[in-house]
C-alpha cells in the first residue's frame, strides 16, 4: 500500500489567502494566492468582508490542488495556518456573520483597554494569558461586536451566536459547520486563555463580558480535527480529506523555521514583522513587554515561546507605494535605498497603528524626521527599510533579557526577506549572522507539517529541522561604532513618534 505522499497548507493572511501543496521532503508541488480587499471605515480601524477570506482561501485550495496534478486519494491531510487575533462572530445555525471580521491592526477598542488598565486587571491578564492588555487582541474585539451590533448580545447570551478567529472561521465553514474548534496557538491570542491550563478563563470571560457559550472548543496544534464536507462548491473532489493541524501564522513559521530547541529564534517579516523565541516548555513571563504564547502542542507536550511585534513593517513598504507613489513595486525598494550611500540623517518610525513591544503605545503615529532639503526618495525608501531592521532589533534585545538566553542566529522569512539589503543591514545592527532559508515559505510548512505529523506522514518535530535549508546567510559588516551611533538616532526617532494620538 502507497503512503499518501502529500500535504496541503492554508495559509490565510491579512491580505491574501493561499494554499500549498507540499511532497513529503518538505518540497512546493503547486501554490494558488488570491488577494482581497482590506476595509477601513474610520482612521484605525480595519475590517474584512468574512466572505472574502472563505471566498478567496477555498478558491486557493482548489487552484492548488488542480495545478499539482495529484489525486484527492493521495491527499494526506490539510492543514491551516492564519492571521491571528482577527475576530469574527457568527450565528451558530445559518452561519451568517453579524459583523464584518474585525482585523488584529483595528485599535477601536484601545479606549476600553484604557479603562481594563486602569480597573487594574493587567497583572491577572498577564498572569494568565501572557499577553498585556491591548486593543490587538480578541477578547475586546468580541465585546465591541456583542455591544454594538443590534441584538448581537441577546443573541450571543442565548446561545445563538458563535465566535472564532480566523482558523475557527474556516475549518467550520470546511467540515459544513461540524466542528467549531481553534487550536491552543490561536486560543493563546485571545485575552480569554489560560495558556498554562489550557483552557478558557472564567474570570476573564466574565470581566471582558464574553459568554463561554460562543467559544471554541480548544484542541492541540496537532490531531485529526475533521473533514472536509461534501457539497462544497469548487471542493468536491477533496471531499473528505481530513483537516490535521492548526496553529497561528506565527508559531506556524516558529515550526517551519525548524526553531525547535529552547533558545532558537525567527523573525517573520511580513505586514508585521513577528519575531519569536522557543522558550521550551515554560512559558516565560516578560519583563520588557514582550508576550508568552502557546507555540504548539503535540503527544501532550506545549511548547511555548515569547513574542514580540512590529505592527507595520512590509505595510511600510505598501505605503510607499500605494499612499504615497514614491515607489511603483515593492521590489523596486532595494535598489533604490542602495543608491544612496546612506539615510542622509532621514529616520522614519512607521507606527501607523502605534508601536507594539517593547513600547507598547497605542497613540504612537508615523513620523518620520532628519529631513533635509537634501533628501531624496531614495533616502526616505531606504529609512522605511532601515527602520524596519531597527525594530527588529529592539525586540532581540530585550527577549535576550527576558529569556537569559543569547541567541546566535536569526532565521528569517516573509516577503520583505527577500530583500539582500534589509537582511544586510539587519546583521549590521543586530549584530548577529540573518540566515534565509532556501525554501521560504515557512508558516504554510508549518502548518503542513502539524498536519503530516498528525496523519503519520512525519513521525517527530527534529525531521522539520532536517529537511530545513539555508539559502544564504548574512554576517554583520559594519563598524560597530556606526551601527550604534544609527540605533542611538533610531532611539530619538521613536521618542519623537510616542503619544502623538490623544487618548479619547
Amino acid at each position: 500500500l502507497q503512503m499518501k505522499g502529500y500535504v496541503i497548507a492554508l495559509d490565510q493572511g491579512t491580505t491574501s489567502s493561499r494554499a500549498i501543496v507540499f511532497n513529503r521532503s518538505g518540497e512546493i508541488v503547486s501554490l494558488a494566492q488570491y488577494d482581497y480587499p482590506q476595509i477601513y471605515p474610520r482612521p484605525g480601524w480595519v475590517e474584512h468582508d468574512p466572505a472574502d477570506i472563505l471566498g478567496t482561501q477555498i478558491h486557493a485550495l482548489s487552484d492548488a490542488f488542480a495545478r499539482s496534478g495529484v489525486e484527492a486519494a493521495d491527499i494526506a491531510a490539510i492543514g491551516v495556518t492564519n492571521q491571528r487575533e482577527t475576530t469574527l462572530v457568527w450565528d451558530r445555525t445559518t452561519g451568517k456573520p453579524v459583523y464584518n471580521a474585525i482585523v488584529w491592526q483595528c485599535r477601536r477598542t484601545a479606549a476600553f483597554c484604557d479603562r481594563l488598565a486602569a480597573e487594574g486587571v493587567g497583572a491577572y491578564i498577564r498572569d494568565k494569558t501572557g499577553l498585556l492588555i491591548d486593543a490587538y487582541f480578541s477578547g475586546t474585539k468580541i465585546r465591541w461586536i456583542l455591544e454594538n451590533v443590534p441584538g448581537a448580545r441577546e443573541r450571543a447570551e442565548r446561545g445563538e451566536l458563535i465566535f472564532g478567529t480566523v482558523d475557527s472561521w474556516l475549518i467550520w465553514n470546511l467540515t459544513g459547520g461540524r466542528e467549531h474548534i481553534s487550536d491552543y496557538s490561536n486560543c493563546s491570542r485571545t485575552m480569554l486563555f489560560d495558556i498554562d491550563r489550557l483552557r478558557w478563563d472564567e474570570d476573564l470571560c466574565r470581566v471582558l463580558g464574553v459568554p463561554m457559550s460562543m467559544l471554541p472548543a480548544p484542541v492541540p496544534s496537532s490531531a485529526e480535527y475533521g473533514r472536509i464536507a461534501p457539497g462544497i462548491k469548487g471542493l468536491e473532489a477533496l471531499a473528505g480529506v481530513p483537516i490535521c493541524g492548526s496553529a497561528g501564522d506565527q508559531a506556524a513559521a516558529l515550526l517551519g523555521q525548524g526553531c525547535v530547541h529552547p533558545g532558537e529564534a525567527k523573525n517573520t517579516y511580513g505586514t508585521g514583522c513577528f519575531t519569536l523565541m522557543n522558550t521550551g516548555d515554560r512559558s516565560v513571563r516578560s519583563l520588557s513587554g514582550m508576550l508568552t504564547s502557546v507555540a504548539w502542542s503535540l503527544n501532550g507536550h506545549t511548547t511555548y515561546a515569547l513574542e514580540g511585534s512590529v505592527f507595520n513593517a512590509g505595510s511600510s513598504i505598501q505605503w510607499l507605494r500605494d499612499e504615497v507613489g514614491l515607489i511603483a513595486s515593492a521590489g523596486e525598494s532595494g535598489p533604490l535605498a542602495e543608491s544612496v550611500p546612506d539615510n542622509g540623517g532621514v529616520y522614519l518610525v512607521s507606527a501607523f497603528t502605534g508601536l507594539g513591544a517593547p513600547h507598547w503605545d497605542m497613540y504612537a503615529r508615523g513620523t518620520m524626521v532628519g529631513l533635509t532639503r537634501g533628501t531624496t526618495k531614495a533616502h526616505i525608501v531606504r529609512a522605511a527599510l532601515e527602520g524596519i531592521a531597527y525594530q527588529v532589533k529592539d525586540l532581540l534585545d530585550a527577549m535576550e533579557m527576558d529569556s537569559g538566553r543569547t541567541l546566535s542566529v536569526l532565521r528569517v522569512d516573509g516577503g520583505a526577506s527577500v530583500s539582500d539589503f534589509l537582511m544586510q543591514f539587519q546583521a549590521d545592527i543586530l549584530r548577529k549572522p540573518i540566515d534565509r532559508p532556501k525554501m521560504v515559505e515557512t508558516t504554510a510548512f508549518g502548518a503542513a507539517f502539524l498536519a503530516g505529523l498528525s496523519a503519520g506522514l512525519w513521525s517527530d518535530v527534529s525531521e522539520i529541522a532536517a529537511l530545513r535549508q539555508s539559502e544564504k546567510v548574512f554576517t554583520p559588516a559594519m563598524d560597530l561604532e556606526t551601527a550604534e551611533k544609527y540605533h542611538g538616532e533610531w532611539l530619538r526617532a521613536v521618542e519623537r513618534a510616542k503619544k502623538w494620538e490623544k487618548a479619547q
